[in-house]
């Protein structure tokens, strides 16, 4: 795993070496073995690896073809890139190294813009090809590894994070006040946007071509397809969906270094470790973290996974200062980003790190079997369409939130008070942190001017409108796998890992399982209120049943109780500051949002979080 860079000037002027040394050094703890800079006159790539497959210096980047025409900076792994080679092979094609890089290099040569198709695995790659005087840039198809781009009229610049991009003097930093906005509605920026003007995220499973006239051609290479359903028994269905997840892992055992896994006692993680414990010859390495909070720790059920498969096992109670940890985080996720998730995969990549550079995880799992909440709330649409008095509902649960502080309550709260008529805009209601109603009352007047054109309600609906045809889970899994899972749950993962230098590996994400579960019929996904029913039927064959039936906690931290506790004082002094309050946001609201929540008149603990992270991000990147 490491980090890229590059730049093509299109004025024909010189890139220095020295430029783009420097945006490799900064990424530096993406890929802390090796360095490497190439320069053809007015085009630069760098590269920083971490050394996982080849060990040697032949996986020395970037990387040349035998001619010298074609170079790489490659940031990823592609898991079928044996059979690849063995293949390329058999045309008599000779092999320098044994990396999955030249492999690469070898494929665009064959199959020019086609060889992104061939690939099975994640990445973010560019190729300089001096022939046609092009930059390739292309990303995996889930969005696994990041590629981030600024552009203008002079030259393109490239990197695997933006940080390494505002350190060219072309770059102007200015903060993107819409896609703040945006962001507010969905605690991560939603892609193309990044929170910087005129800085871009590539969107996954997508090639971009610059010519050297600053020409740009975007082309999507693949799409999943949810319209051709397989009809078979559910027995069958246990057997195939089994048979390709055992393969994923296999595919992602491949490695010269040792390989361990992140154990939260889940079904998606737990199961994953279960197959690599009969895989592996040795004991399986695993690591899992927990809080003080019992209700946020779910150490006793990854324990129970560990003794069952006699892993290796490593626990690590976490005791957050947030004090300390949020400005690193927000320095490493660069982005306006508040999924406070985040903050617990810091503490497990750094603790993971301490024994090994490769882990697997049970990331995924949730994209392909319907596992969060919001499918079972949009099943509801349809009753609570009938449901009269919807609104003595809504306020029952209010009432009942603020007199016990159970969040069913809350749940019960929010679910009615996000009834919408159009599925769209349930859907949205469900899922977003800000409301448009909470915007209005935390957003000056001034504010209000400079987010006007903001996308905050179609940034999704595009891609929400594509899967009208799809029954509506399928249409609601489409959604996620295009939105809140490249830009929130693999963005979360990747910054987190790579800032310790950790590569994490998600056989779930295998593009060809998420195919052969796109073919699923709804019924075994959501059974009734079901989450996970096939998925759940598989893992009773593998895991204690304690692991499987039980509520679904998420990887989170105890926001609610901090926010009124040990991070109120903290909370004020940062999101009630003057400084922040003068970029466009209302006192009275935020304060009277920040009491509501001491009194348990409501939980604004995602709310205040958000906000929270905002504060540093402007205070990070633009004071």
């Amino acid at each position: 795993m490491c980090g890229i860079v590059g730049k093509i000037n299109f004025n024909k002027k010189i890139v220095t070496e020295k430029e783009i040394k420097n945006m490799v050094t900064v990424l530096s703890h993406r890929g802390p073995d090796d360095a490497g800079v190439f320069i053809d006159q007015n085009v630069g790539l760098g590269h920083c690896r971490l050394s996982i497959i080849d060990l040697s210096t032949q996986g020395h980047q970037p990387m040349p073809d035998n001619d010298n025409k074609i170079w790489l900076t490659y940031n990823g792994e592609i898991y079928n890139f044996l059979d690849l080679r063995k293949e390329l092979a058999k045309e008599g094609i000779k092999f320098k190294s044994r990396t999955d890089t030249e492999v690469i290099i070898c494929l665009y040569k064959k199959y020019g813009l086609d060889c992104f198709s061939y690939l099975r695995g994640m990445f973010a790659l560019a190729i300089w090809d001096k022939d046609k005087k092009q930059l390739i840039l292309a990303r995996d198809r889930l969005g696994q590894k990041p590629l981030k781009y600024y552009f203008d009229n002079n030259c393109f610049i490239f990197a695997s994070e933006l940080k390494a991009i505002l350190l060219c003097p072309e770059v102007n930093k200015e903060p993107d006040w819409e896609a703040v906005d945006e962001y507010l509605t969905y605690k991560y920026v939603p892609a193309p946007k990044t929170g910087f003007k005129n800085i871009y995220k590539l969107p996954p499973a997508h090639y971009l071509i610059i010519k050297e006239n600053g020409e740009q051609i975007m082309q999507r290479y693949w799409q999943i397809n949810y319209q051709n359903k397989l009809e078979l028994s559910e027995q069958n269905w246990e057997k195939k969906i089994i048979d390709k997840l055992t393969e994923a892992v296999k595919l992602r055992l491949i490695s010269d270094v040792p390989i361990g896994a992140h154990l939260s006692g889940g079904i998606d993680s737990s199961l994953i470790v279960a197959l690599m414990a009969q895989t592996l010859p040795q004991r399986v390495k695993t690591f899992s973290i927990g809080f003080q909070e019992k209700k946020y720790n779910e150490l006793p059920f990854a324990r129970m996974v560990a003794k069952k498969y006699n892993t290796d096992h490593h626990e690590l109670i976490i005791k957050p200062n947030a004090v300390e940890i949020l400005p690193k985080l927000v320095y490493h996720y660069e982005e306006p980003y508040a999924d406070a998730s985040a903050l617990p995969t810091w503490y497990l990549s750094e603790a993971t790190k301490q024994h090994m550079a490769v882990a697997l995880n049970g990331d995924g799992g949730d994209e392909n079997f319907a596992g969060y909440e919001r499918y079972n709330a949009m099943k509801l649409h349809a009753q609570l369409k009938k449901i009269l008095g919807k609104n003595i509902i809504k306020l029952l649960n209010q009432l009942f939130y603020r007199l016990s502080g159970a969040k069913i309550f809350q749940k019960g709260y929010r679910l009615t008070n996000s009834f919408h008529p159009s599925p769209y805009n349930f859907y949205l209601n469900i899922i977003q942190y800000f409301s448009p109603g909470e915007k209005d009352k935390i957003y000056t007047a001034n504010f209000k001017k400079l987010i006007e054109h903001s996308d905050w309600y179609g940034a999704s609906q595009k891609i929400f409108d594509q899967g009208k045809k799809l029954n509506w889970l399928d249409q609601l899994l489409y959604t996620g796998l295009l939105t809140h899972l490249p830009d929130d749950l693999l963005a979360k993962v990747d910054i987190a890992s790579m800032a310790h230098s950790l590569e994490i590996r998600s056989p779930f994400l295998d593009y060809e399982f998420l195919e052969l579960t796109a073919q699923m019929p709804a019924r075994l996904k959501l059974a009734g209120h079901n989450k996970k029913y096939l998925l759940k039927k598989i893992a009773a064959k593998y895991l204690p049943k304690e692991c499987i039936y039980r509520p679904k906690q998420g990887f989170t931290i105890p926001l609610e109780f901090w926010f009124r506790g040990r991070l109120n004082n903290y909370l004020q002094d940062s999101i009630l500051d003057k400084k922040f309050l003068a970029y466009g946001f209302a006192w009275q609201g935020i304060a009277k949002m920040i009491n509501d929540h001491e009194k348990h008149r409501s939980n604004y603990e995602n709310q205040l979080w958000t906000l929270l992270c905002l504060r540093l991000w402007l205070k990070q990147w633009f004071e």
